[in-house]
């Protein structure tokens, strides 16, 4: 099936002028394979010889996956004294096409139990969908397992499960890494990319296609030093999202250069709904730049390096209400000085949770808080993996020197990548390569050690720990959810951090906006402080966001008033003031508006602040507009 794909690609590149390259070697589909044996060579001198279709053009297409019989009967079916040899790519096509049109269904169950399923769910697919609904047979295989896999969770103990066998995340597809940290996947996880792309986001048709082609490219990469960036036959994630961010581009500019009349037709279609970057703001990095190392305005464990703004806040922000608005640290050119200029110019502090928490997560957060007089919340969160999770130092290799996490995702490796780490260590556990090749995978999906040469991703509870929130905060939705959920959340200890100067100036209590409430990591952290909270109007498109944060309101017996609203764009300003006038107004506005234009694993796009999701970023700025405004009116 992936070979089929590749074969499409190979002739869309072949037609273009840069096809006629020099070739070079390559070990083809199955390294395993030894392709300049004897036998072939014998082939080859049998093989009816032409001007065009030399050994060196024979041997480009066997290695190509095509045998010999069928470059032969390619070479007659073409026809002529000097077919091309793109002519005769063409005839392998169509044959390879009618060959895979009768294959049997063996090669089918065989294909889809490489990719991680079972033998009888596969059997069970296929009978139910038919052998020729590819598409089909995989999407049920993913809901079977994922049924099964809630079946799991549900009935496993959280205590007994942390030695959970690691095929239970055979359909826990992994996604990228956030962008300061994307590698190639190549190595261990080819399987699931484009389930990868699907969960990030991206239409099934356009991932599809983009899989084909950069796969096309990486097998024409074999045979020239043209695509040299390119990375062996099967086109790690990062490229094909590199791809699919490319083709996005060109689509502007089509936009850019439409004619007069289609230009004229777009014009006349509804506006976007969501406001689009401003253009007058200028957009060079340089206006900001990140600090290393990332402490913000200054961090428990680093004490006295930074004790001031480095720039005072404008007097137009000053004072209460208070706001505090999120955002990930990395991020496209220009995006933090815009999203400065829009808060009153006031210089983002960008921070590392490593110095709060065992694991990483880069954010940069604007507020016009005090910074004097913070303080940690207690008690104090674990500092290394090791301290968070002990039951790991057992099992913990010593070549494996991490004592952080990298950043929590909204999704996780599966079961597939760490079989095949087990698999590898069992083979080559004193090989230094093999040990960097594994340190380096369990830097990229956060894996730790749970048994003698297994590794396996962490639970949602594990999860849960390292970002500050309760025990089972996110427990009673699916694993998938929890995931998703818990990596776009706060890291509860930085930003407890941040708003503690808050407790001395509301002893009786705080009333709070959340916008993008998410499953409440602003709200926990107050809670944690022992802030009460009067009011509290959330703002939160997800369900399931909204389900999570409702149950940790009423577990933790909140005596304020909990109002919920879905949309930003339900909070209009005649309700905005409306709430104000009936509550008092309100002391702190918190919220972080989607990244996913931004950056993240879980990326639709790198479009910025002008896409879909990131723009909702002024929705924020709306919003905290009229509730200064009304503030300064209510003070007059």
């Amino acid at each position: 099936m992936i070979y089929h794909l590749r074969c499409v690609g190979v002739l869309m590149i072949c037609s273009s002028p840069q096809a006629n390259i020099p070739a070079k070697h390559s070990a083809g589909d199955d390294d395993d394979v030894n392709w300049n044996t004897d036998d072939e060579i014998d082939n080859f001198q049998s093989f009816p010889r032409n001007v065009v279709h030399t050994d060196e053009t024979v041997a480009k297409f066997i290695e190509m996956g095509f045998s010999i019989e069928m470059i032969g009967r390619a070479v007659e079916e073409t026809g002529g004294e000097n077919p091309e040899p793109l002519m005769i790519l063409e005839t392998l096509f169509k044959i390879s096409t009618s060959s895979e049109a009768s294959s049997s269904k063996s090669k089918v169950i065989d294909e889809l139990i490489g990719m991680g399923f079972s033998e009888e769910l596969v059997i069970k697919a296929i009978q139910e969908h038919g052998e020729e609904n590819l598409e089909e047979i995989t999407n049920a295989l993913l809901s079977y397992a994922e049924a099964e896999k809630m079946h799991e969770t549900e009935n496993e103990d959280i205590n007994n499960n942390y030695f959970a066998d690691d095929n239970d995340d055979v359909n826990i597809f992994s996604g990228l890494s956030s962008s300061d940290e994307e590698n190639e996947l190549h190595s261990f996880h080819e399987d699931g990319r484009l389930q990868d792309l699907i969960k990030m986001g991206y239409p099934r048709k356009e991932a599809s296609i983009a899989l084909e082609r950069c796969d096309a490219i990486s097998v024409l990469a074999t045979y020239s030093c043209i695509f040299s960036n390119f990375s062996g036959e099967i086109a790690s994630l990062a490229e094909v999202v590199d791809f699919i961010f490319a083709a996005q581009m060109a689509r502007q500019l089509d936009e850019f250069w439409a004619a007069p009349d289609e230009k004229e037709r777009r014009i006349n279609e509804p506006p976007p709904r969501r406001r689009k970057l401003n253009t007058d703001i200028a957009s060079d990095d340089e206006l900001i730049r990140l600090p290393n190392p990332m402490i913000g305005f200054g961090v428990p464990k680093e004490p006295g390096l930074i004790t001031d703004r480095p720039v005072p806040i404008p007097n137009i922000a000053l004072g209460p209400p208070y706001f505090y608005f999120e955002n990930v640290a990395m991020t496209p050119k220009g995006v933090w000085a815009t999203m400065s200029s829009h808060l009153y110019d006031i210089k983002p502090e960008f921070v590392d949770s490593l110095y709060f928490c065992a694991a990483a997560r880069k954010r940069g957060y604007i507020h016009n808080l005090p910074i004097k007089n913070r303080f940690e919340i207690q008690p104090t969160p674990h500092y290394t993996i090791q301290e968070e999770f002990p039951l790991t130092k057992k099992w913990w290799p010593d070549w494996d020197k991490r004592t952080k996490l990298n950043c929590v995702l909204t999704c996780i490796a599966s079961a597939q990548l760490t079989n095949k780490i087990r698999k590898r260590l069992e083979k080559h556990e004193r090989d230094p390569a093999v040990q960097k090749d594994v340190v380096d995978q369990c830097k990229k999906w956060n894996l730790v050690w749970v048994g003698k040469n297994k590794a396996a991703p962490l639970e949602p509870y594990e999860m849960e720990r390292l970002l500050g929130f309760p025990n089972n905060h996110t427990r009673g939705i699916s694993r998938k959810d929890r995931y998703k959920s818990l990596g776009n959340s706060f890291q509860v200890d930085t930003v407890a951090y941040h708003l503690s100067v808050l407790k001395p100036l509301y002893p009786k209590g705080i009333n709070v906006l959340s916008l993008f409430t998410g499953i409440g990591g602003g709200e926990v952290a107050l809670h944690r402080l022992q802030i009460p909270m009067k009011l509290v109007v959330s703002v939160e498109i997800s369900e399931v966001n909204r389900n999570i944060f409702r149950s940790f309101w009423e577990q933790t017996n909140q005596r304020g008033d909990l109002i919920e609203f879905r949309d930003v764009e339900e909070l209009d300003d005649h309700k905005i003031e409306g709430l104000m006038d009936q509550y008092g107004g309100f002391d702190l506005v918190i919220g972080g508006s989607p990244c996913n234009n931004l950056a993240g694993a879980n990326r639709v796009s790198r479009t910025g602040l002008e896409g879909d999701q990131s723009s909702l970023f002024y929705d924020y700025c709306r919003i905290l507009d009229a509730v200064r405004s009304k503030a300064s009116r209510m003070r007059r």
